[in-house]
């Protein structure tokens, strides 16, 4: 098996950065993943919010967890539960409107350095976003223009914990989806692994390490590039030993921009005689809502449905 596709954006800056851009295509092509490092946020402001983040669900989360744990009886079961996760969160929203000051229990330092590292993720998601555009021979800021609707895109981040688990082969820490939206940019922790993707009917382990950005592509970007890059199947196995932190931030479209295959991309496309559909991506998201641990193409194909039906 290949490599998990890992990218040094410091090569972006000199002779290899043509060699760079290749392996960030191949990654978008035939993974629908990659791991960024020396992206341009702070190694010690990464530190801060991994133990901060750490420390916010020892105090606040994991007596509650525990007691859900405890209520639903899920230290003993004996068959496979396929309606829960194993895993503790919250969301913090960042645009169009933060909701960090809402949240109860959120240490002022915490609260803080979280704003800071929303602000480096929403650069370092913009920044990837125009590679991605370079890569398809898309003008410089058509990406982000296309996610922008009439508010700007829609930020933010779950930050999840996934305990220990007594019965991982019962449980999945989260079960197997495609994520709704445009760009995923992903801390996770370095030390407790248990991230998969799906690639050629086996599942791979994404390599936990220090300091490194993972990034995956969403449904939206599959639609928009008319499916030359894919959305790829993930999920988190749970871990008997060890409490695995993972601060998913997803830089999505606004709730009412227009989302449909690029046409550049579309004639090129041509010969494979297949369009994505054109929809208003909140539309798109309250499909996915009933429908996310399920296939993709059939949401794809209810959008198109709902298409002709408006036409």
């Amino acid at each position: 098996m290949e490599n998990f596709p890992i990218i040094n954006m410091e090569k972006l800056n000199g002779e290899e950065r043509a060699a760079t851009m290749e392996r960030i295509k191949d990654a978008c092509e035939n993974w629908g993943f990659f791991e960024v490092l020396n992206h341009g946020i702070s190694i010690e402001l990464m530190d801060t919010v991994e133990r901060l983040t750490k420390a916010h669900y020892k105090k606040s989360m994991e007596q509650r967890f525990k007691e859900m744990v405890a209520n639903k009886g899920l230290e003993t079961v004996q068959n496979e539960i396929d309606d829960l996760d194993w895993e503790s969160t919250f969301f913090l929203s960042h645009r169009p409107q933060s909701n960090i000051t809402d949240i109860p229990d959120l240490e002022d330092d915490y609260r803080k350095a979280m704003k800071e590292f929303s602000k480096g993720i929403e650069k370092l998601a913009e920044e990837l976003l125009d590679l991605l555009c370079e890569n398809l021979g898309l003008e410089k800021g058509y990406l982000k223009k296309a996610f922008y609707g009439s508010k700007g895109p829609t930020f933010g981040t779950k930050v999840s914990n996934y305990p220990p688990c007594p019965k991982p082969d019962l449980i999945k820490g989260l079960r197997a989806h495609t994520d709704a939206g445009g760009i995923i940019l992903l801390f996770q922790d370095d030390q407790v692994s248990g991230l998969q993707l799906l690639k050629d009917g086996e599942w791979i382990d994404v390599p936990p390490m220090r300091h490194s950005i993972v990034i995956n592509l969403g449904d939206q970007l599959e639609v928009i590039t008319n499916g030359k890059y894919k959305s790829v199947m993930h999920r988190v196995i749970a871990q008997t030993d060890g409490n695995r932190m993972s601060l998913a931030s997803f830089y999505n479209p606004g709730g009412d921009a227009v989302i449909y295959p690029e046409p550049t991309l579309v004639e090129k496309e041509e010969k494979k005689g297949h369009v994505y559909p054109k929809f208003v991506f909140q539309d798109y998201m309250k499909l996915y809502a009933g429908l996310k641990f399920q296939a993709k193409e059939p949401r794809f194909e209810a959008m198109k449905a709902m298409e002709i039906k408006t036409i």
